[in-house]
């Protein structure tokens, strides 16, 4: 998820904030914005305004955490973090591997910060979610991989030198 930019927004009076400088940071989080900002039901949306202090287990230190987005509903609010399913879960596969102890990390630090934003949204009586692709593929916000459209790979001739006579 490489993907990033500015998101211009269509409806300002429904973006809390400075609505000319909204940068999303995945392909992901352009969708949800652009779900919040043409939905009728979103009463406001903001991103990355919020800013919750969390203890991070692994270099016991605090550290500042910014979920994605906010957005009021009529009768709720909810805390949105956009995520791949992948790094919602624990680590999997050999251990005492550079790639499962980079996973570990991330892993614990996702954790420290989730507890800190359900705590934070449980004094203010909101709502705290973390969206993954599955979330964004029921909600219609991606596509789902249509079987069938990809073509199977040709199968390549072995490779032989031409002999010279």
């Amino acid at each position: 998820m490489a993907y990033s930019g500015k998101f211009k927004v269509q409806n300002p009076r429904k973006y809390k904030g400075d609505f000319t400088n909204i940068i999303y940071r995945s392909l992901w989080e352009r969708q949800v914005f652009k779900w919040c900002d043409e939905n009728p039901n979103v009463k406001q949306w903001v991103s990355e305004e919020i800013v919750i202090p969390y203890y991070y287990e692994a270099d016991k230190k605090y550290h500042r955490y910014y979920p994605d987005i906010k957005i009021v509903f009529e009768d709720k609010t909810l805390l949105v973090e956009i995520k791949p399913e992948s790094q919602t879960a624990p680590p999997t596969g050999p251990k005492r591997t550079k790639r499962y102890i980079a996973e570990g990390f991330t892993y614990v630090k996702n954790m420290n910060k989730w507890q800190a934003a359900n705590n934070y949204c449980k004094d203010r009586g909101w709502e705290f979610q973390i969206w993954t692709e599955k979330t964004l593929m029921e909600m219609g916000l991606l596509n789902k991989g249509v079987p069938g459209k990809l073509k199977p790979l040709k199968r390549l001739r072995p490779y032989s030198r031409k002999r010279k006579k």
